[in-house]
């Protein structure tokens, strides 16, 4: 079993996604004319428009903070840390240039996953890649692979990955034992998770913000410490991504670190935050705004949070000291507001893991809903399970379970990148019809227009307008 686990793994991240979600970007990138680019404040608009009711969805802000909670973890502190003792200073270029092509990744996945979602037997509207590779490419049984992939990843194994970082942090700040931070950890998710999908993106709206705005605010006053320093480190990032500067790794190394850690940090293709955004109830209705509101959070979760931290690394002057990941990061902290640095960091991981664990979740009880287990005994047995890997994941080491998650998530990535550019044309058709109509008004989803994709749509969700607060 672990000889397999390994081999899907050397193939998936070995192989196909590092260049399957690069090539995936840069085809939508070039399809849809650089979106990202030349409409980037109309993604900042769609987050922050008056929000529209809807009696089983939530508003395209809790959308995007409960997208961020998951996207938003250890990788952008720990993760950045890897790529830069890994890759040198070059490899952040590498994780800027991963992030802008991705955004676009991200924007046709969110975007499908509006439109095909559907409302459940509950009134709370779901939906994801399981719905759109079932009903748009007609393959009920690669969604089903799909959600189950998702449940197994990100629904239970991700969150004791989170857990374990979480009470190591604890454990070497404070002395609190690992299993203590664990089941503590365990019994606050509980009174999120129970609350449902609903509460869940309740509590990411406040703590989300919060906690990337402390974060951000540290690392712009870290910079105006050190102002006259900031342009050389900026010139040290490019210099050394293109091998005009030696660097840890050369040009290779920065390039692969830096490819791995951006995907890994910001998912976008991976199929995860496309969960939650197909929740949102859009405005304007339409699938595309809710699509740059997922792209606008690949903007925040690399090009800002992470850019913060590897800042902060190279500010301080202790890349090449040996350290590596968390270890790093808290020193070079400590290097620039002393001894608190250690215990900043160690909080901080605690509210990005912990936000990681709610939004995972909150993927795959989407998931569990597309495999019709969603009953009130399906969810109350996920939940259960979740928040058992919780304790388990603070205390043990397990490689191997981290490894099979690993190939889980490279299985579901794999699918949905298939599954998006099979679909791209109803992607560039949605995208043109959004910004036509936004000359002259705002844009409203019509199904009348989409003859192709009327069958496969849940049209009481579309034809039924939702009324503004």
């Amino acid at each position: 079993m672990a000889t397999l686990i390994d081999s899907l793994n050397t193939l998936f991240w070995g192989y196909i996604l590092i260049y399957g979600l690069l090539a995936v970007g840069v085809f939508f990138t070039l399809r849809l004319g650089f979106i990202q680019i030349r409409h980037f404040p109309e993604f900042i608009r769609t987050v922050f428009k008056a929000p529209q009711a809807d009696r089983g969805g939530i508003t395209p802000f809790q959308a995007l903070c409960t997208s961020l909670a998951s996207r938003v973890g250890t990788g952008n502190l720990a993760g950045v840390a890897v790529a830069l003792a890994l890759g040198g200073a070059g490899a952040i270029f590498w994780m800027w240039v991963v992030a802008l092509i991705g955004m676009a990744t991200a924007y046709a996945e969110s975007t499908l996953a509006q439109l095909y979602k559907v409302r459940d037997q509950n009134g709370q509207l779901r939906g994801g890649p399981a719905f759109y590779i079932s009903k748009g490419l007609k393959a009920p049984w690669a969604g089903a692979v799909f959600s189950l992939a998702l449940i197994l990843a990100f629904g239970l194994v991700f969150n004791a990955v989170q857990a374990n970082s979480i009470a190591g942090a604890m454990e070497g700040a404070f002395g609190i034992p690992k299993l203590t931070t664990g089941l503590i950890i365990m019994a606050l998710a509980a009174i999120v998770i129970f609350g449902g999908i609903r509460k869940i993106a309740r509590f990411a709206e406040i703590v989300v913000p919060f906690m990337a705005v402390a974060y951000l605010l540290l690392a712009l006053f870290v910079i105006a410490m050190n102002i006259t320093e900031v342009p050389a480190m900026f010139a040290l990032i490019f210099k050394s991504a293109f091998g005009i500067e030696q660097a840890a790794g050369g040009v290779a190394g920065a390039l692969l670190n830096g490819v791995k850690r951006g995907l890994f940090s910001n998912e976008a293709g991976m199929g995860s935050a496309p969960n939650i955004a197909a929740v949102a109830t859009p405005n304007p209705h339409h699938p595309s705004s809710q699509g740059m509101v997922q792209a606008l959070g690949v903007f925040i979760d690399t090009l800002l949070i992470c850019t913060a931290t590897a800042l902060m690394i190279l500010l301080s002057g202790v890349l090449g000291n040996g350290e590596s990941g968390i270890v790093l990061t808290q020193t070079a902290l400590s290097h620039h507001i002393g001894g608190a640095g250690h215990y900043f960091v160690a909080i901080a991981i605690f509210f990005f893991a912990f936000t990681s664990i709610i939004g995972n979740y909150s993927y795959a009880e989407n998931a569990l809903t597309y495999l019709k287990w969603a009953s009130k005994p399906g969810i109350f047995i996920l939940r259960i399970l979740a928040l058992a890997m919780i304790p388990w994941g603070a205390y043990e080491s397990v490689a191997m379970v981290f490894n099979a998650a690993d190939a889980a998530m490279g299985l579901m990535a794999t699918i949905n990148l298939i599954a998006i550019v099979l679909l791209s044309g109803l992607v560039v058709k949605l995208t043109k019809d959004y910004f036509a109509q936004n000359k002259t008004h705002t844009p409203t989803f019509n199904s009348d227009d989409y003859p192709e994709v009327q069958k496969d749509i849940d049209l009481s969700v579309w034809d039924e307008k939702p009324k503004q607060d």
